[in-house]
């Protein structure tokens, strides 16, 4: 006759889809009770930025969030004592304090329909160019600036579209949104995690470089004010879903930093990550703390994790867009021919060609999206040999270059005086390319282990969890 145990959800508002899970106390630590994704479809075409930009719609992001949790089972959200969010890192999204949302009834109860918000301006935006960032004052942070970062966004709309801005008198990230709609926040709260990817954060003294902006002109009243990651922001105003209303909700977290939550458990573990883009990343030691000023040119940028650590990350934005990049090629050159195949198809028949081909002498640089350190580089083709022009030949070339890339970023030398073991391979590229997974396995020398469920949903479920 106990009451049944509280339940924790929860959420990531990710690139293409949103995910949401509910945990479970066991003997054993949190159990994944439920689970379920739905893509967003949000992808929206920027009028300021041209090709450029890359935006996403938020009643869309929103709409598939409230279609995901209308799916989990009622009686279990009803227990749900704390919500624990995440999602993509350096996007920025603008709205009105007072007129954010409005909540409305649905199905399974009272949720909130996006108001007067812009679209949200995410992390693949590239409407910065390399001369334009370069133009900005230089942040005192450890990171450096790149385009898609939501201070750089907010410079080139001071520049270039000055009255968008006057709209509105709050921003965050997508998920900095939702907590703040969730909650009633009067002001938005950010973690340390998401505040240090929009730049112009000072994560030794936890504070925005207010000075450096204020001299440029920069509207630093949109700035949220900043809170450690695992604390609480408020709570529900609203029954939401069936959520109980009053229900904690954890400050927002940086999906990056929660899939590693989800399964680091030893620091002599890396964990390789390849789904949209791809990372490699290292716990470096207690007390680390990261150089003053950046190194531009270096691979490798630090993270702020949970309790004041930090992680080594390789982030690379070529991962498993490359190969979306490559199946769609294939496809518009298969119409162009007057033949149709479906995109799905293509993928099977691309990974099968390649499985049969143990090498390729052809040798694929994938940097199509270049690099944050290195932004004007293309990608390119060498080594191209008669012998190596058949599709499980390319595509085996591909799934290496993509390894060797992020291999290159942070090599296995500086791994293996990391004190480095074994990897932790995680991701949906990687899951469902066992090509991929083969080169990893040639490229490391380490025992990899691939992880399930490993996904930034259940990490900020499990932050929450552990701080209940």
């Amino acid at each position: 006759g106990r009451p049944a145990p509280a339940c924790v959800l929860g959420i990531d508002l990710g690139t293409t889809s949103v995910k949401a899970a509910l945990l479970v106390g066991a003997e054993q630590g949190p159990v994944v009770a439920e689970s379920c994704s739905r893509e967003t479809q949000a992808h929206a075409s920027s009028l300021e930025a041209g090709p450029q930009g890359m935006e996403q719609n938020v009643r869309r992001i929103v709409r598939a969030l409230n279609k995901c949790l209308a799916t989990l089972p009622q009686q279990q959200l009803q227990r749900v004592s704390h919500i624990g969010i995440s999602g993509q890192m350096h996007g920025i999204v603008f709205w009105k304090k007072d007129e954010g949302c409005k909540w409305t009834e649905c199905g399974t109860g009272p949720t909130f329909e996006p108001e007067e918000v812009s679209h949200l301006i995410t992390w693949q935006d590239g409407r910065c160019s390399p001369t334009f960032l370069s133009s900005l004052p230089l942040p005192q942070s450890h990171t450096s600036l790149a385009t898609g970062f939501g201070c750089a966004t907010v410079y080139w709309y001071l520049k270039n579209s000055p009255d968008f801005l006057k709209s509105y008198d709050a921003a965050g990230t997508i998920h900095d949104y939702v907590v703040a709609m969730l909650c009633d926040l009067k002001k938005p709260l950010m973690s340390v995690q998401n505040a240090a990817s929009w730049g112009y954060f000072n994560s030794r003294n936890k504070s925005w470089n207010t000075d450096i902006l204020k001299k440029s002109g920069f509207p630093v009243h949109l700035l949220p004010e900043v809170g450690d990651p695992g604390s609480i922001a408020g709570r529900t105003i609203c029954a939401w879903h069936g959520i109980p209303k009053g229900a904690k909700v954890g400050i927002a977290l940086g999906d990056f930093q929660c899939s590693v939550y989800s399964c680091l458990t030893e620091r002599t573990d890396a964990v390789l990550n390849i789904s949209t883009s791809a990372q490699l990343t290292v716990s470096m030691p207690q007390g680390f703390q990261p150089p003053e000023t950046p190194d531009p040119s270096s691979a490798v940028t630090y993270f702020p994790y949970f309790n004041g650590d930090y992680l080594a990350v390789a982030a690379s934005l070529n991962g498993g867009n490359v190969l979306a990049t490559f199946v769609d090629m294939v496809a518009r050159w298969t119409e162009e021919l007057g033949l149709q195949v479906q995109e799905s198809a293509i993928y099977t028949k691309i990974i099968k060609a390649a499985l049969a081909q143990n090498n390729s002498k052809l040798s694929v640089h994938p940097t199509i999206f270049g690099e944050r350190h290195i932004p004007e580089q293309m990608a390119s083709v060498t080594n191209i040999a008669v012998s190596d022009l058949s599709l499980g030949h390319v595509t085996r070339a591909l799934c290496r270059g993509i390894v060797e890339n992020l291999c290159s970023m942070l090599p296995v030398q500086r791994l293996m005086e990391m004190g480095v073991r074994r990897i932790l391979g995680s991701g949906s590229a990687l899951a469902r390319n066992e090509v991929l997974r083969q080169e990893v396995e040639r490229i490391f020398p380490f025992p990899v282990v691939y992880g399930k469920d490993v996904d930034a949903a259940v990490g900020a479920a499990m932050v929450m969890f552990h701080r209940k």
